[in-house]
C-alpha cells in the first residue's frame, strides 16, 4: 500500500477552505462539544499526561532530550518587608518530550503542507502555517477509548504488532460503543502497561505496535477529529510498507490534516472504563497556545 495513493484518495485539502489550517478538528462543531460535557456524569477525573521530568522517555534522537528543571530563585538569601519570600524556576524542553500533540507542520513530504501548503512556511523562526497555536481551543470533544490488548487478551501488544482497520471495529463491538464524527480516538497499545517506572527499559526497544495505512480510510470514513496513542509514535514500527519512514504520519498529518496525540497514558482510564463499561467521556486537551510550534506539551483531561 502506497501513502501517497492512499493520501492523495483520502485528503481533505480544500475541505474547509483554502486557507485552512485546522484539519480534522474543524468536525469538533458547537454540537459535539455540546453533546461532549453531557458525558461528564459521574465527575470522575484522568489526566492522561506522563511526567514531565528528568526520568521521561527520550534519548536525545534528533535532539529531543527530557525536560531541564532548574529553580530561578529559592528564597534563600532573600530580605523582603514583613518575611515575604518567593521561588520561581523554568523548564527547558523539546516541546514534543512527553505527551504532545503533532501540528500539521509537523510532517510532510514532496515540499508540501497540508492543504497544499509550501514547506518553505516551516523557517527556522517557526512555522508559518499549520502551527499548534491554530488548535489552541479546538480540542475538546466526546472521547471515546479503544482498548486493543483487552480485546485480544494481553497486557500489551508485541512490538511491530499492527492494528488493523478490522481490530478497531472489533473492539468497539466488544465494548459496545460507536464512533461518531468529531470524536477523540483514544488507541490503547499496552505499549506502557503497568508503572511509569517500565518506560526507560522500553526507550531502547526495537518497534512498538500500532496502527497501519489501512485505518486511514476508515479514519476518514468515520470523521474523526483526532486521535492519540500510548506509543511513541501512533503508527505501527516498523512499518508493514518496506523502505518508507512514517507512512502513516504522511498520509494523516499532511494529506487528512490529522493531528496525533503520542505518549497518552491510558492505564488507569482503561482500567477505569473495563470496571463500568463506559469507554466514552468529555475530552479536554487543547495545546498551549505557541506561536509558529510544530508541537506542543499537553496535560489531557477526561471526565466520566
Amino acid at each position: 500500500m502506497d501513502f501517497r495513493q492512499v493520501g492523495k484518495q483520502y485528503s481533505n485539502w480544500g475541505r474547509w477552505g483554502a486557507d485552512d489550517e485546522m484539519g480534522t478538528v474543524n468536525f469538533i462543531t458547537d454540537e459535539v462539544r455540546r453533546h461532549a460535557a453531557t458525558l461528564a456524569k459521574t465527575g470522575r477525573i484522568f489526566s492522561l499526561t506522563l511526567p514531565f521530568g528528568d526520568q521521561g522517555p527520550q534519548m536525545g534522537v534528533s535532539g529531543r532530550i527530557n525536560p531541564v528543571h532548574l529553580m530561578t530563585a529559592t528564597g534563600a538569601g532573600q530580605d523582603f518587608p514583613g518575611g515575604f519570600r518567593y521561588a520561581d524556576d523554568f523548564i527547558f524542553m523539546p516541546l514534543q518530550a512527553a505527551t504532545q500533540w503533532d501540528s500539521l507542520a509537523h510532517v510532510f513530504y514532496d515540499g508540501i503542507l497540508y492543504n497544499n501548503q509550501s514547506a518553505d512556511n516551516v523557517r527556522p523562526d517557526g512555522a508559518w502555517k499549520n502551527s499548534i497555536d491554530r488548535l489552541a481551543k479546538g480540542i475538546v470533544s466526546r472521547g471515546v477509548l479503544i482498548d486493543i490488548p483487552r480485546l485480544k487478551n494481553v497486557d500489551r501488544l508485541e512490538n511491530g504488532t499492527l492494528i488493523s482497520a478490522q481490530d478497531l471495529d472489533a473492539a468497539l463491538e466488544k465494548q459496545n460503543v460507536a464512533v461518531k464524527p468529531g470524536d477523540v480516538l483514544l488507541i490503547r497499545t499496552g505499549w506502557m502497561h503497568g508503572k511509569w517506572d517500565d518506560i526507560p527499559s522500553l526507550r531502547g526497544a526495537h518497534g512498538e505496535p500500532g496502527i497501519g495505512l489501512d485505518s486511514v480510510p476508515w479514519l476518514h470514513e468515520k470523521q474523526v477529529a483526532v486521535i492519540a496513542c500510548d506509543n511513541i509514535a501512533v503508527e505501527v514500527s516498523p512499518a508493514v510498507e518496506p523502505g518508507v519512514t512514517l507512512p502513516v504520519h504522511c498520509a494523516l498529518i499532511r494529506d487528512l490534516g490529522m493531528t496525533l496525540g503520542e505518549f497518552f497514558w491510558l492505564e488507569d482510564l482503561a482500567d477505569d472504563c473495563a470496571a463500568d463499561g463506559v469507554y466514552e467521556f468529555l475530552f479536554a486537551g487543547p495545546p498551549l497556545r505557541i506561536e509558529r510550534a510544530v508541537g506542543s506539551p499537553v496535560n489531557p483531561i477526561v471526565i466520566k
